[in-house]
């Protein structure tokens, strides 16, 4: 340890800090453990200093180990402190401090070690700043002991208060409305949901429940079955408002409950409260979109003009046009047996211009960077477009056009887009065949990263099975790259051959050698 000390690792600023420090005063200390008479005054008040100056004017860290060790009558807990700063001074006052045996640091560090149990906090506090200051290692001995003696003197935590034993509604809406559960969700929701009596689940604990299952893609399918039978049984008690957070992780979970009343009882909630709170309405339809399952009738009442005109003049309007855009689009592709108002072209805007804030959020995690270097390696930058948005609003990963004998085509040469509202010979055939008769295919490869999935990593989210419903109906050949696959690639190389082995299989081929 004196080799740490005296090494050129203690800089010479570190060992003039020690300077600053001015000199421990025994009667600042108050009463020491060491005597039952005060440190600044008394009988033993002249040896006690009389030591104190002693060590003040020590010549060498050997002479501050003697006068420590041959009184130990006459040392109080504050002589340790004096004893380490003079030892600071002692080696930032030559330029090159002559050699010290290393027994004698060891010695003063051990005589610390040994008495610092009854150092009071100002005096371990000093100690360890001195120490720090001198070069001790922050895990060495001398330190260690200090900073225990430190933490053992720091006043005790209160303990925390007993928390009730809570069971059924009240313990459901205890857990669900504690940050760390709503951080590291647990399956005891499903039996402190069966504890629950009828009246303690309340509308408030419901939506809890179902704001919990939504935010961590949670599809337990009895809790969903649990907030569906309420959904039927309190109909007439609850409002719109309610009922879009109730319904809202059906339709992000892509779940449709089996409970029988559950469509005709949403049914008479729109119709009873659609023109009471707009935002709530189109709120309730979009989740049943995923669903596909729109109620006609609801659709009559969003796309007529009295409620277009309305919700115009509100602050939520452009949330709610673009929300009746994806409806629009819904009814174009899925519904063709409707005959009622559609929202008018001036009103439409585009769904999803851009990436959607999750995949922006984790873009770090995301394989899309590594699958744009394999791309462009593998086919060239003029051959694919990234994040191309393709009417009527959808965000595509990569796109390509493809040539009637199945060669990759520039892009620039080729209208990326398909026709929107597509012509009704072309709906449904990309899904189903992996070619097309038109002269230039337009193929979207999808990637799906493991937050694109419900909890269980096996069913795609409802707005995801959405989008590739519609890109699918619009003409659009998809090619899905899941997350297990691409995770399996080791480096470019392999990810690569994938890529390549993927458009293959489309029989897709580019470049004069195949790529």
């Amino acid at each position: 340890m004196l080799r740490v000390l005296l090494s050129a690792q203690t800089s010479p600023a570190r060992l003039s800090g020690l300077l600053l420090i001015p000199p421990v005063q025994p009667c600042c200390l108050g009463l020491s453990k060491w005597a039952d008479r005060p440190l600044g005054g008394g009988p033993s008040a002249g040896p006690v200093q009389g030591l104190q100056r002693l060590l003040e004017q020590a010549k060498s860290p050997g002479e501050l180990l003697r006068w420590l060790g041959q009184n130990p009558t006459k040392v109080r807990v504050h002589h340790y402190s004096v004893a380490l700063r003079r030892l600071g001074q002692l080696l930032g006052s030559r330029p090159r401090p002559p050699p010290v045996e290393q027994a004698t640091l060891q010695d003063l560090s051990q005589l610390i070690i040994r008495n610092c149990p009854s150092f009071d906090i100002h005096t371990i506090h000093v100690c360890l700043h001195l120490a720090v200051l001198l070069g001790f290692p922050s895990d060495g001995p001398l330190v260690c002991a200090l900073e225990q003696e430190r933490r053992l003197r720091l006043p005790p935590k209160p303990p925390p208060p007993l928390q009730p034993l809570l069971r059924g509604g009240q313990g459901l809406e205890a857990a669900l409305s504690c940050p760390r559960f709503l951080r590291y969700p647990r399956q005891h929701l499903i039996s402190s949901l069966a504890e629950a009596r009828p009246e303690e689940l309340t509308p408030h604990v419901m939506v809890l429940l179902a704001q919990h299952l939504a935010r961590h893609r949670l599809r337990e399918p009895q809790l969903l079955e649990a907030i569906a039978h309420f959904l039927v049984v309190q109909e007439t008690q609850l409002s719109s408002k309610v009922v879009q957070k109730l319904v809202l992780p059906f339709g992000r979970l892509n779940y449709l409950p089996l409970e029988q009343q559950f469509m005709p009882c949403l049914e008479r909630i729109l119709a009873r409260e659609a023109g009471v709170a707009p935002l709530a309405t189109v709120n309730i339809l979009m989740s049943l979109c995923q669903l596909r399952c729109l109620p006609f009738r609801a659709l009559h009442f969003v796309f007529s003009p009295g409620f277009i005109n309305y919700i115009s003049g509100t602050p939520h309007a452009l949330i709610v046009r673009r929300y009746l855009s994806l409806l629009d689009t819904a009814v174009e592709l899925e519904l063709p047996g409707y005959r009622g108002p559609r929202l008018p072209r001036r009103q439409q805007v585009p769904i999803f211009p851009q990436p959607l804030i999750t995949d922006r959020a984790r873009c770090k995690y995301s394989h899309k960077d590594i699958v744009a270097e394999g791309l462009r390696q593998l086919l060239g930058e003029e051959k694919y477009r990234q994040d191309l948005t393709v009417p009527p609003g959808y965000c595509t990963d990569f796109l390509l056009c493809v040539g009637s004998s199945g060669a990759v085509l520039p892009v620039r040469t080729q209208d990326p887009f398909l026709p929107y509202p597509p012509r009704s010979c072309l709906q449904g055939q990309a899904a189903s065949s992996p070619t097309t008769r038109d002269p230039a295919q337009r193929v979207v490869l999808v990637l799906r990263e493991r937050w694109h999935f419900c909890r269980d990593g096996r069913v795609l989210l409802g707005s995801r099975a959405l989008r590739e419903r519609h890109l699918g109906l619009m003409g659009y050949q998809l090619l899905p790259l899941p997350f297990e696959e691409l995770e399996s690639q080791r480096g470019l190389p392999q990810l690569k051959s994938y890529l390549r082995q993927k458009l293959q299989a489309l029989g897709l081929r580019w470049g004069p050698e195949g790529g």
